[in-house]
């Protein structure tokens, strides 16, 4: 069918401007690229990114306001904010009306009592309160026990790839204090002299803290954090900074992957990695890790230990690494739930740096009386098809031969997945100088799903969005709230269903304790999750699982290694 000279011309004018426009577009943003004015076809491209769409003039009206604030944005980014400079505006997950608890009581069970083997690395698995009891009463020096996990940090420390930086010399001068201590009388806390290990995003005076990320390999902050300052402050002995996964993603660093000791052919998972696969492979009694969304609850499951995510604002962060000012905790990990409580009960409480920690009381009574409780569980999540189901349908029979009767209870019916990308957010804002110098071009992993595609992606996210994110937030935080009013607490697979990134967001503690294992004779665990402050029960609830079963005290075998080598 023949065109006539008018349709010829219209057809050829349309792609004429088409072309124009093209060009004009290309050459706006080249322009931009270059630091030049914005246009209104910028502003049509960028509408795309963020789900919007503005008439004509209104882009034209827009353009030198967002011309102001471009220029802002540029002169701010000449003012060198540090990681640790924390925003205005403080998250607070307690919502009105909420309890907190009242009493300050902190009781465990009788010191075990063992003999001193010949063989000191058969200490190497014993809870705090074995050692503790040997200490205290001068069986054996801080010293030689610090000297016995050192030993095994070399051992099997570098198969593992899950330390950093030993610290023996500290360790050593610490250890010998806590043995003059002791002996002149003066015994602190159950934790004098007990050896530890730090995931290296706490600063140490005078020592690397790495977090675990190429650009930041050789870098010295030089304070100590809260968590350690308050541990040193109990006689603890710090022996090693452990491994975590780059900035706290997974396990892999920027001297290798952290290996689980279960499988060395498997990771450790992370972001805690070394800290969960070194108390699992007896190198410490215990670490500090941190959790901000499954940093703690995943690691401590699959090296099969047991770990503690407090709630949001219960322990100070002040020198830790930032990723999420919202969404960090500071928790334990380590041999079983006791074991927890005896280290949180010396790093809770704020310090006046963190202005999120609040001053709220630690109960925990070792011998509580389960049946007086109402606990309940996640009916739903549980009885779905997932990787645990059999070790978890036969752990909550043994709870209910326990003399419990379970309570069916459900999350909250809000789509808080929706909300996730605060992390994202604030992150990218934590190393928004990283990406702007193009120093996340040395991060190790760079593919899609890493920091470094992470905070470059998160820069289009619109602060509207992020800000009313935190409101739908609010509005789940009474949701959870409300769960509470019918339970003391409940428990919940580890991973399976929406607890894991709800909870990280309303700030609820949790407790992860082994409850099996499951193919190939992986770890396998659920989670004790309580009300807002209220980790003295979830503890306890946790501990008399554990005084009915043994999962806790098992630990693997570790044939891998020859550990005279």
């Amino acid at each position: 069918m023949a065109l006539s000279k008018n349709k010829i011309f219209q057809i050829g004018g349309m792609i004429l401007l088409a072309l124009v426009l093209c060009i004009s577009v290309g050459l706006n943003l080249y322009l931009l690229k270059e630091g030049d004015t914005i246009s209104k076809y910028h502003v049509a491209v960028a509408e795309k990114i963020i789900g919007m769409q503005f008439t004509f003039k209104e882009r034209k009206q827009m353009l030198s306001r967002l011309q102001g604030n471009l220029s802002k944005y540029q002169k701010l980014r000449e003012i060198h904010l540090d990681n640790s400079v924390p925003p205005v505006l403080l998250f607070n997950p307690i919502v009105p009306g909420q309890k907190l608890p009242e009493l300050n009581f902190f009781s465990i069970s009788d010191f075990p009592k063992i003999k001193v083997p010949e063989d000191l690395d058969e200490l190497a698995f014993q809870p705090i309160p074995v050692l503790a009891n040997l200490i205290r009463n001068h069986q054996i020096t801080s010293t030689q026990l610090t000297m016995m996990y050192l030993n095994r940090l070399k051992n099997y420390g570098p198969k593992l790839e899950c330390i950093i930086t030993l610290t023996e010399e500290l360790a050593l001068e610490q250890a010998r204090k806590a043995d003059k201590e002791i002996a002149a009388g003066n015994y602190r806390s159950l934790l004098h002299g007990i050896p530890w290990g730090a995931k290296d995003l706490f600063s140490t005076r005078g020592i690397k803290t790495t977090w675990g990320a190429m650009p930041y390999k050789d870098q010295i902050i030089d304070k100590d954090a809260t968590v350690v300052k308050k541990l040193e402050e109990a006689g603890a002995v710090l022996v090693a900074k452990l491994t975590l996964g780059a900035l706290a993603m997974g396990d892999v660093w920027f001297g290798g992957k952290t290996r689980n000791p279960w499988d060395i052919t498997r990771g450790s998972s992370g972001s805690s990695a070394g800290p969960a696969a070194a108390v699992a492979a007896g190198l410490v009694p215990f670490a500090i890790g941190t959790e901000t969304w499954g940093s703690i609850v995943s690691p401590s499951t699959v090296c099969g230990v047991t770990g503690l995510r407090p709630t949001f604002g219960r322990v100070s962060r002040y020198g830790a690494m930032v990723l999420s000012w919202s969404m960090d905790k500071v928790g334990t990990i380590c041999r079983n739930a006791e074991d927890c409580a005896i280290v949180f009960n010396s790093i809770y409480g704020p310090d006046g740096k963190d202005l999120t920690v609040e001053e709220v009381p630690f109960a925990y009574q070792s011998d509580i009386d389960i049946r007086k409780l109402k606990i309940g569980y996640l009916k739903k999540d549980f009885e779905s098809n997932y990787s645990f189901k059999k070790t978890d349908s036969l752990a909550l029979e043994k709870i209910r031969e326990m003399g419990i009767q379970l309570i069916p209870v459900e999350l909250p019916e809000l789509p808080y997945s929706l909300i996730s990308f605060i992390l994202s957010a604030e992150a990218a804002a934590a190393f928004d100088e990283l990406t702007r110098c193009d120093k996340d071009d040395l991060m190790v992993r760079q593919g899609e799903k890493f920091w470094p595609n992470t905070f470059r992606s998160a820069r289009f996210i619109p602060a509207v969005e992020y800000i009313n994110a935190n409101r739908f937030r609010y509005l789940v935080m009474k949701e959870m709230n409300n769960i509470f009013e019918k339970v003391d607490l409940y428990i919940a697979p580890s991973w399976k269903g929406g607890n894991l990134l709800l909870t990280n967001l309303t700030g609820n503690p949790c407790v992860v304790v082994p409850n099996g294992f499951y193919e190939k004779g992986r770890p396998a665990s659920f989670c004790f999750v309580g009300r807002l402050f209220d980790e003295g029960t979830i503890l306890a609830v946790a501990k008399k699982f554990q005084d009915a079963t043994d999962f806790h005290l098992q630990h693997p075998k570790m044939e891998w290694i020859n550990k005279n080598q």
